[in-house]
């Protein structure tokens, strides 16, 4: 709505934006007032109705993008807060055998501050301490010094450090950093060569890639790991440790495949290349304390819900708390922090507690057949949706919209999800999807970046990023399945 009003104050005025934004909110009053009977689900309330409707407001805003993705999600808590909280207006509120069950002003509120959103930050906290001690230049460094000078051994090293890194920092910081290590290595290599392609490909693809290997990794991650491990939801109890022991091996042998395929794809019509990377690490006391508390912090987030008992939300806070307390970050480093994700994410869990706190998922549960569906087909369609909706818009948003429909379906067909490995299946199996759409530029952030280089053309993309996906998909769900069925996730 913001850009909206400021493209018309400005004389910018996008028709086809303003088109869809008053359509949405035509086809949301509508849905809004239908007989509640239409929807098919008994004994469905006044309250579940408008979730429904805000439902479909969300989905029709983020697939549109008549507004930006992370106003979408400002708009639904709005929405939630104003016409379905137990603090909303006096005439949207009723007795609740007459309305149903109004969500609690103060639930709607927490999500800004849920403990998931608090093990986000503490990612986005440690990526800024990095960057500003240096301490990711010289760690890139170290990384790529056992590759040595050969061609297709410098495309695997940048793969595997862009993967890496962007199981702890942004894919987004991630890539904009590795292509800026890229620039000198350019220098050295033919104008007309094909080996450009591949090093400029090996970023997007190594930090789309590496953001499945950790629950903060990317915000789909975030979304599969609070809906498995809140209490309120399916509460199975995944440690941080357990999720990045199944997935980061997925994670290392993807990108192996993918060099191959680069590889083969754009081969290298030099053998060798010099890598020369600019800046280096800061060396004061402030270096020393941002490289023990990222190593702690790590090491706590992997083993210390197991031997200590302190959960990965809570380990979030160290590097918050002490770097804030020896001013390593300070206030104006907060504004580098990408707070659209963070408001995006919030939205997608407002979403979710609606579903939940209304009633609507256990009415939805007990009115349709899922105990009917076929888990194989469920998981099939869920994955191409997730896979075909992250290409056009941002996987955050696609996320945040299939993720509470399938934790109401998981719930709905119970233990007949064991054939494929049980609900982790399916929610993380939509992380994995997502992260495996990278067949546009405008797919995900790292491939944006790498685009606008303009050392790869919209083929090349597409060439790469649909074979990579599709082989991120058939793994992916495989091993899901796999150590489902073991019981391991």
């Amino acid at each position: 709505m913001q850009e909206t009003v400021k493209n018309v104050l400005t004389g910018h005025f996008n028709k086809k934006k303003a088109f869809w934004f008053f359509l949405t909110a035509l086809v949301t009053i509508i849905v809004w007032n239908l007989p509640s009977g239409i929807f098919g689900i008994d004994g469905l309330t006044v309250v579940q109705q408008r979730v429904i409707a805000i439902f479909v407001m969300a989905i029709m805003l983020w697939l549109t993008e008549a507004i930006p993705a992370w106003a979408t999600s400002v708009t639904i808590i709005f929405v939630l807060l104003f016409f379905v909280s137990d603090s909303s207006f006096k005439f949207m509120q009723g007795s609740e055998g007459e309305y149903g069950q109004l969500l609690d002003s103060v639930g709607i509120m927490a999500c800004f501050a849920d403990p998931t959103i608090i093990l986000f930050l503490g990612g986005f906290i440690l990526a800024i301490a990095a960057t500003k001690s240096g301490l990711d230049v010289w760690v890139a460094k170290v990384m790529l010094k056992p590759f040595g000078k050969k061609s297709e051994n410098v495309l695997l090293g940048f793969m595997l450090i862009t993967g890496i890194f962007s199981m702890f920092i942004s894919n987004t910081a991630t890539a904009a950093m590795m292509l800026t290590f890229l620039t000198p290595v350019f220098k050295a290599l033919p104008a007309n060569g094909k080996g450009r392609i591949a090093l400029t490909m090996a970023i997007p693809i190594g930090a789309n890639l590496g953001g499945m290997g950790t629950p903060i990794g990317t915000p789909p991650n975030v979304f599969a790991y609070k809906v498995l491990t809140d209490p309120s939801g399916m509460d199975m109890n995944i440690g941080f440790g357990q999720w990045m022991a199944v997935m980061v091996p997925l994670v290392i042998i993807l990108l192996i495949i993918a060099w191959f395929l680069l590889r083969k794809l754009f081969p290298f019509s030099q053998k060798t290349i010099e890598i020369k990377i600019e800046g280096d690490m800061h060396r004061n006391w402030r270096t020393v304390v941002v490289a023990v508390t990222f190593l702690i912090t790590i090491i706590l987030w992997i083993i210390g819900k197991k031997v200590f008992g302190i959960n990965a939300n809570t380990v979030a806070m160290l590097p918050i708390a002490v770097f804030a307390f020896t001013g390593v970050i300070t206030a104006k480093d907060l504004q580098s922090i990408d707070w659209g994700v963070i408001w995006m994410v919030a939205g997608g869990f407002a979403l979710g507690l609606a579903m939940n706190g209304t009633g609507l998922a256990k009415a939805a549960v007990g009115s349709i057949p899922f105990g009917e569906w076929s888990p194989i087909v469920i998981l099939i369609i869920a994955g191409l949706v997730c896979y075909f909706l992250s290409n056009f818009i941002s996987n955050t948003a696609t996320a945040a919209l299939l993720i509470p429909i399938l934790t109401v379906v998981c719930e709905g067909m119970g233990d007949r999800l064991n054939v494929i490995g049980g609900s982790s299946t399916v929610i993380i199996g939509i992380a994995v999807a997502a992260s495996a759409a990278m067949t546009l530029p405008i797919s995900t952030p790292p491939n944006a970046i790498a685009y606008s280089t303009g050392l790869i053309q919209q083929k090349d993309m597409a060439k790469a990023g649909i074979l990579v996906g599709i082989i991120t998909l058939v793994l992916g769900y495989s091993l899901l399945i796999l150590v489902g069925k073991a019981g391991i996730l």
